[in-house]
This record gives structure tokens, sequence and C-alpha cells, in this order.
């Protein structure tokens, strides 16, 4: 079944299996709803899971996270399609997630955008250096629920405190649930410029966005 190769594809983080998979979903006109759900999604979940039970190591779910971005690349249309249709797939929530302008530092970043992939999340990672306009704009976009941003160097650490006051500037403050990480960060910083939450780890993120979205 599709749904199993799709599925044992992403385990192996293999992108182009996950391709040519993704193409036949097209070409056979199979439901791309279902080939997210019934396939992608639960490889990544199980990755997931491996690597919190200590079977799978880091790199295996970032790989994973990897492949299920090529699938989405290559279903997108055709799921947008089918959301129009009103068959939406199913997702714990959106998240907005980048390292603020200033900073090149993604290892961190990267990590949280795989596990949150994993964890059933919606993840747009806007990557590098991003001004705070970068973050607000695709969040209004995607309709996000979340905006995540990471610092890892103390002179770009204001630019978290820019997104905040940016977000009032605009009446938008209320709409999104912002969280922060990287090594200087802290949860007093957080308090101080008014974020929703702060986390340590990529575990820790992942719990902060179950919070915050329920």
């Amino acid at each position: 079944m599709i749904y199993d190769e799709l599925k044992q594809a992403v385990m192996d983080g293999d992108q182009e299996e996950v391709e040519v998979l993704c193409n036949r979903v097209l070409e056979e006109k199979i439901n791309p709803v279902d080939a997210v759900q019934k396939g992608l999604i639960k490889g990544i979940e199980e990755l997931g899971r491996l690597w919190t039970e200590g079977e799978m190591f880091l790199p295996d779910v970032m790989m994973g996270a990897d492949a299920l971005k090529v699938a989405l690349d290559v279903l997108g249309p055709e799921l947008a399609k089918a959301e129009a249709e009103g068959m939406k797939r199913e997702t714990k929530g959106k998240v907005v997630i980048g390292t603020v302008k200033g900073d090149i530092h993604d290892i961190g970043k990267n990590i949280v955008s795989a596990m949150l992939t994993a964890a059933g999340y919606d993840v747009y990672d806007l990557g590098i250096n991003q001004d705070v306009e970068d973050f607000v704009g695709k969040a209004e976009e995607v309709d996000a629920d979340v905006i995540g941003l990471s610092a890892l160097l103390t002179t770009t650490m204001p630019e978290q405190k820019k997104l905040v006051e940016y977000l009032q500037e605009k009446g938008l403050r209320d709409k999104y649930k912002v969280i922060i990480g990287g090594g200087p960060t802290t949860s007093d910083w957080t308090h101080e410029i008014g974020a929703d939450g702060w986390a340590e780890t990529a575990a820790g993120a992942i719990a902060l966005c179950e919070d915050l979205i329920a």
C-alpha cells in the first residue's frame, strides 16, 4: 500500500523516494490528504516516538522532517485544493519559526523545527537572519498560532523584544503566541519583553506549544 511506502520513506529520510511516491499519488489521483495523514505523518510521528524512547538519533528525525518538506512541496497545490473543498488535514497548530535578524545560528532552531513537525504541527521555517516583518508577514499569510524566535547572540536578543513591540503596534499582539529560545535567553527575559513562553530544549518547546495552543 502506498501509505506504508510513504511512511517508510519518511522514516528512512529518503527524499528521492518520497518525491517519486508523491508523484505517484498525483498520477493515480489518490487523495493527497490521506497520503499525508495515513502515510507521511505516520512516518514522522513514529520517528518522533523512537527518538523519545532513545531508539533513533536526532539526525534521523531531522532527515525525516526534510523528507516530509519535500513531500509537502510536491503535494502542496493538491492539498490546497483539497482544503478549499473542505478536506482539511489534521494539524495540532501552525508555527512560524526562525532565527532573528543579525543572527546566523540555526542548529537549535532546526532541531526544534524538526521535533515540532514530528509532533504534528505545521511548521514554517523562515531560516536565519529574519526581520520582524518577515515573521509577522508569514504568520499572517498562513494564519499561524505561534511565532517562535531563536537568538543565539546577546546582541540579537533585542530583536525578540522588537517583534513583540511590532505586534503591539500593528494591533496583532493578541492574535499570536510568541515563544523565544536560544543560548542566552531566559524565562526572566521572556517576562521582561512580554513574550508568552520560553523553552530551553526542543522537548520543552513542544510542551510549550501544546500548553499555549490548548
